[in-house]
């Protein structure tokens, strides 16, 4: 879609500055009041948006009867359209052929929490006498630990219901805001301070295309690999392991989260595969090793490439993010790390 040039007066200090400081008590707003589902379905909302309204327009110019700007127009409606209505027509067709399985979802997940801890509680058990004989005293003790841990956690998913509809709402209305965002035609001049801001949300959508849309990649190619080991390779051999869907669905969430994520998951997976036999969890070990040897070359090309990130920085910013915000600053650090390092280069700071 094409729009106007933008007359940008210039800044002063003091402008740029309160821009700086209200993007973020944004994003820290975002972060308090919970709304990070929100914000992320904005951003993938206008980067949909305007993905479908490019292919459209390229599609419509090709049609006598439409000029550029009618074909844009009419591109730009549409592309609104598909975004808006196909979250809701995958829902629908979820709810027509997998209604028991996702209004069941919160339960499946401490079902499986509470298995867990049970495998952990009966560790010393599950392993070999000779492997079990070294495993240091207080090893039973740390157990303990881990799985009341884990059934603490289970026992918070029961209200999860509410928590899930809270932000499948926000969520919708992200893409709302986004895709109309997306569309919206341009000022001819904005003013000084209303420059600076869109220029730090240029930036922050920048960030967003460079760290979450690369993660949403990651994830789902993870997800197939461990989808097809654990329904085709590992039942060939003879092994089933017990809640192969919610370990399915936990591998694409968790795998949104760089590096955290898989150890989280790789972990579930593993003590499930123990509580059918110490071969199986092996296998399922070795498996997820070679996986994320693969994840980790390719998280190194397309998100360290992009953003000049390193592991050890990536972690620190995630451990921090998450003993200020609990869970959700895991998610949002990559992302608020990537669009505070973007600023910084952009000013040439570092």
């Amino acid at each position: 879609m094409t729009t106007a040039p933008v007359h940008r007066p210039a800044a002063s200090r003091g402008v740029m500055i309160a821009s700086y400081l209200l993007m973020l008590a944004a994003l820290l707003l975002v972060m308090w009041e919970h709304l990070l589902p929100g914000l992320l379905c904005v951003c993938i909302g206008f980067l949909a948006t305007r993905w479908f309204a490019r292919v459209l327009s390229a599609g419509m110019r090709r049609i006598p009867a439409l000029g550029g700007q009618r074909a844009d127009g009419w591109a730009g409606v549409l592309a609104v359209i598909l975004v808006l209505v196909g979250p809701i027509a995958l829902i629908t067709l979820l709810l027509s052929q997998a209604r028991e399985y996702i209004v069941d979802a919160p339960d499946q997940y401490r079902e499986l929490l509470d298995y867990t801890a049970r495998t952990v509680l009966e560790l010393r058990s599950k392993l070999p006498v000779e492997i079990a004989v070294y495993l240091p005293e207080g090893a039973a003790e740390v157990q303990r630990v881990i799985a009341n841990y884990l059934r603490a956690q289970a026992g918070s998913l029961a209200v999860a219901g509410r928590a899930w509809l809270h932000g499948i709402l926000f969520s919708y209305v992200g893409l709302i805001v986004g895709g109309l965002a997306a569309v919206a035609h341009a000022p001819l001049r904005r003013l000084p301070l209303a420059d600076q801001l869109h220029q730090r949300v240029r930036t922050f959508g920048e960030a967003f295309g460079q760290i979450v849309a690369a993660q949403f990649w990651i994830a789902a190619f993870n997800t197939l690999l461990t989808a097809i080991f654990l329904l085709f390779i590992m039942p060939t051999w003879g092994a089933h392991l017990p809640y192969t869907p919610a370990l399915i669905t936990l591998t694409f969430l968790a795998g949104l989260v760089p590096i955290v994520g898989n150890l989280v998951c790789n972990s579930v997976i593993t003590l499930v595969g123990l509580s059918v036999s110490p071969v199986t969890a092996a296998a399922c070990l070795i498996f997820l090793i070679v996986i994320h040897k693969a994840e980790y070359v390719i998280n190194a090309k397309v998100v360290g490439a992009r953003t000049q990130m390193s592991v050890w920085e990536l972690l620190a910013v995630m451990f921090v993010a998450e003993a200020v915000f609990g869970p959700a600053g895991l998610v949002a650090a990559p992302l608020y790390y990537a669009y505070l390092k973007k600023e910084l280069q952009a000013a040439s700071l570092v």
